[in-house]
């Protein structure tokens, strides 16, 4: 077992009560980038819904983890997530003062999260099932967020493109604390089911699903900034990403082949390592300690 292992056994999840000034950050936030601004901007409108979604359900579930270890991490998760989901409205709510309002398009990821996967009048097994099925989901959203996390803090091209220092602290903080409490969806939904079909089958869903959200609320962001920087255009994503800006193709499309495995688990994702060391650094982080 290497030491970035047994850092994960050691490590105890607690929120940071960030907070970030937005007022001096431009909405296209990459200079010459608004493609690359706009597709991480995504963040902003998809993940607070998501994030919130994801502490109703872990707390649900909070009552029938009868491990004590495993409970204190999603405790930890929990807050964490909330706090994320908390940071991106604030990035959301300086979209909309910069005249690009996001609540039209919002409003469809609440009915996504509220609605789709939102909590059913159901009782009894088909209510834990029910449950089961959308931990199930959270654990393959996790999987891609680790991976997400571990490029972030590796993204050395957005720096010496001139990325704003604020969105990018923002960005790095979140991809840390994903990177940090990568096991614990996973965990939970091995704790409490940990069915090897349901959990391909739920990836198998969620990988175009989450593919499809990222490029539909790209499309959605450049068509309605009030810049008029263009339309989204694949060429424009193939080059940033051949430079470093945005995550490559080769990047994402493996992470799903990952994950299938029945040896898979987090904690071969990214660096715990280099998690810790960044929240120890990250202005942010360093604020509300």
């Amino acid at each position: 077992m290497g030491c970035d292992a047994l850092m994960d056994e050691n490590l105890v999840l607690h929120p940071r009560n960030v907070r970030f000034d937005w007022a001096s950050v431009p909405l296209h936030w990459v200079p010459g980038e608004p493609l690359t601004s706009h597709t991480i901007n995504t963040l902003h409108i998809v993940l607070p819904e998501g994030e919130r979604w994801f502490v109703e359900v872990f707390r649900e579930a909070l009552p029938l983890i009868t491990d004590d270890e495993l409970r204190e991490q999603v405790t930890g998760f929990i807050g964490q997530e909330a706090m994320h989901a908390e940071a991106h409205q604030g990035a959301a709510d300086h979209l909309a003062a910069q005249g690009l309002d996001p609540t039209p398009f919002v409003a469809q990821i609440e009915w996504l999260f509220r609605k789709l996967l939102g909590d059913r009048d159901l009782t009894g097994a088909a209510k834990h099932q029910w449950l089961l099925e959308r931990l199930s989901v959270i654990a393959a959203i996790e999987h891609f967020t680790a991976v997400l996390g571990q490029w972030i803090l590796n993204s050395a091209p957005l720096d010496k493109a001139g990325a704003d220092p604020t969105m990018l602290d923002l960005l790095r903080w979140h991809g840390a604390e994903e990177v940090e409490h990568r096991a614990v969806a996973f965990d939970l939904y091995m704790h409490l089911d940990g069915r090897y079909l349901r959990r391909i089958r739920t990836m198998i869903v969620v990988a175009p699903v989450l593919g499809w959200l990222f490029v539909r609320s790209a499309r959605w962001l450049m068509a309605n900034d009030p810049l008029k920087p263009g339309r989204a255009r694949w060429r424009d994503y193939f080059r940033a990403a051949r430079i470093g800006l945005l995550p490559r193709l080769s990047e994402l499309l493996p992470a799903i082949w990952r994950y299938l495995p029945r040896g898979y688990h987090p904690r071969d994702e990214g660096s715990t390592d280099q998690a810790v060391a960044y929240l120890a650094q990250s202005p942010a982080a360093k604020a509300a300690s």
